[in-house]
């Protein structure tokens, strides 16, 4: 020491609802931009989108000091590259939750130097500065076979002090789930006051909330415009509670409306902060913060006192009443699995979020992750019997429940993201934007989003369902099967909130029906049209003999890659259906196909216009 070339690394294996839309290491860019004048080069590099092995990033960055970030998913791929490093005689150091939480435990592996807890710009910052590790604080260390852990560094106070993350180093082009918009990360604040056993952030922040000014924000926004040169743009805000403060977000949505921003927020809010402050929330959507995402964990006040949320459940309606009637998204988060619940309660969690009126919900199953009160608990108890870090990532059940078994509670998992992601809700949420846009969303754009949708399930599902994909697949068609899409689409009238007038016109008077299957189960979609409406969605188990245009579709190639699973669903339609194409049934798929290419066609001539 002291240290010249330094290499910041995001391992790949981020996984789990947590970190769904945590896409940029935000973290190691601000560490960067805090030790850039200390040092002879840094470099940050993110394994997740990196073309180049490791070996080959060793070699082009020569460093002296590796720095990894990782969460519990990233330990064995981040402990790997520390390896390849440790090989070489460099230094590494590790950093973010995860080490934060295990520091003995993440120096009993020998291919790791030096754990950084907490916060790193000020703590990285003196370690390539200082000769001695002694006096550094808020880091952990081996010397003459023991662990040494230095004091606690205090939190930053004043955020506005820190530099603004270094974009200029990034090499990579970070995309919004579309593909084509551009996608960036932003953080206004730390930490958060809730004190949810669950929550990883009060062991980081103890609770301590800090806020950067609306002002210092604005400026990072107007540097991120000119960084992304005015494209459209995607923003995760990254603070685990925007809302802490509400009139400092005030003031930032005032300054917000003085420029046409080309961007959409996504805010992580509490439902008490959005209920309580209506009118914040308005000017929130008007300056394009759409995107909220709230913790309503439960619709059982005992689970939310056992995981001390500190959250009534009758604010939850008010919350995304406030959020929806200004045509923004209301999503929220559901714990599942934890260790009282039943399969009953567990049931409820999607009627609850439509009853309270979610656009989006998310169900997470309940994680012990090291450091939080949960994990402590679990721990003395015994219970938690997976020792594989992989699988700590909110998709897999990891300790012993009292009424539910491992594969229960996974099941769970599946059967409430089907009953709450039916097609009703699609379409409804389309209705909630007409309150923004007041205009009809297209039919191509409804069915490129669910295309998007279903790659992004299938994609995830079969990295984290790996070993009982099929299974799980079954399940989900046998939960998506439910009464109530017939009732909703009929009263709601789908051609209503689609543009689909053309399409409609073209295909005429139809009944048609779309079945899937996979192994012995079977579910149909039946959609009867006029020429100028959609009468209705109707989904059943098994089929109907009396459809004007059928189609079948077998789901057991959806585990293959994405170019053999095209093929061979390719095939597979067309062996299931040849025995279907008499010569009505032939003129009338033709007919659909001749609608959809038309809208194809009018799509992309707009686009280009």
């Amino acid at each position: 020491m002291p240290f010249e070339r330094v290499l910041l690394v995001s391992p790949p294996g981020r996984r789990g609802l947590s970190f769904s839309l945590d896409l940029i290491p935000i973290g190691l860019e601000y560490i960067a931009a805090y030790i850039e004048d200390a040092v002879e080069e840094v470099a940050v590099v993110d394994m997740e989108h990196e073309h180049r092995s490791f070996t080959h990033l060793l070699d082009t960055y020569q460093p002296d000091l590796v720095g990894i970030t990782m969460s519990a998913t990233e330990h064995s791929k981040g402990l790997h590259l520390a390896g390849i490093a440790k090989k070489r005689g460099i230094t590494c150091v590790a950093g973010g939750y995860h080490p934060t939480s295990v520091p003995d435990l993440m120096l009993s592996y020998p291919q790791l130097d030096i754990i950084v807890r907490g916060e790193g710009e000020l703590t990285m910052r003196e370690l390539v500065e200082e000769d001695s590790l002694e006096d550094i604080l808020g880091i952990s260390y081996r010397r003459g076979g023991r662990v040494i852990h230095n004091e606690d560094r205090p939190h930053v106070g004043d955020l506005d002090s820190l530099p603004f993350p270094a974009r200029h180093l990034r090499q990579y082009s970070y995309k919004a789930a579309d593909r084509t918009t551009d996608y960036d990360a932003l953080t206004t604040s730390r930490g958060c006051y809730g004190r949810c056993s669950f929550c990883c952030e009060p062991s980081m922040s103890q609770g301590h909330l800090r806020f950067r000014s609306a002002e210092n924000v604005m400026k990072e926004i107007m540097e991120m415009v000119n960084y992304h040169e005015g494209r459209a743009l995607n923003v995760m805000l990254t603070d685990p509670n925007f809302m802490g403060n509400p009139k400092r977000v005030e003031r930032l949505c005032d300054l917000m409306q003085k420029h046409e921003l080309n961007i959409k927020f996504h805010a992580l809010v509490r439902p008490d902060g959005i209920a309580a402050n209506p009118e914040i929330v308005k000017k929130m959507c008007e300056v394009g913060i759409f995107f909220f995402e709230m913790g309503i964990e439960s619709p059982n006040p005992e689970d939310l006192k056992k995981v001390k949320k500190g959250i009534p459940n009758s604010l939850h309606s008010e919350a995304v009443r406030n959020i929806t009637q200004n045509g923004c998204r209301a999503g929220g988060t559901f714990v599942i699995g934890l260790p009282s619940q039943t399969e009953e309660e567990i049931k409820n969690c999607p009627v609850y979020a439509k009853e309270i009126g979610l656009t989006d919900a998310a169900f997470g199953i309940a994680t012990p992750f090291p450091g939080t009160e949960f994990y402590k608990e679990l721990e003395r108890q015994k219970l938690i019997f997976e020792t594989n870090w992989d699988v700590f990532d909110e998709m897999h059940s990891v300790y012993r429940t009292t009424h539910l078994s491992k594969q229960d509670v996974e099941g769970l998992a599946t059967h409430c993201m089907a009953k709450f992601w039916s097609i009703d809700k699609f379409i409804d949420n389309e209705r909630i934007l007409q309150e923004k846009t007041r205009k009809k969303t297209p039919l191509i754009d409804f069915i490129q989003a669910r295309i998007l949708d279903l790659h992004f399930m299938q994609n995830n599902g079969i990295e984290l369902r790996k070993n009982d994909f099929h299974e799980h697949i079954r399940a989900f068609l046998e939960a998506y099967v439910d009464p109530s899409v017939e009732a909703y689409t009929r009263r709601l009238g789908i051609h209503n909130v689609l543009e689909m007038s053309r399409f409609l016109r073209i295909l005429g008077a139809q009944k048609i029906q779309l079945t899937l299957a996979i192994d012995h189960t079977t579910i149909s979609f039946i959609c009867e049209t006029t020429d100028k409406t959609v009468e209705y969605v109707r989904i059943i188990r098994g089929k109907h003999s009396d459809s004007t245009i059928d189609f079948t579709l077998d789901l057991k190639y959806m585990s293959q890659p994405e170019g053999r699973m095209k093929m061979e669903l390719i095939k597979t339609v067309v062996a299931a259906n040849s025995h279907n194409w008499n010569i009505r049934r032939l003129l009338n798929t033709c007919r659909l196909l001749r609608a959809v290419a038309t809208e194809i066609l009018a799509w992309n001539l707009k686009r280009e216009s």
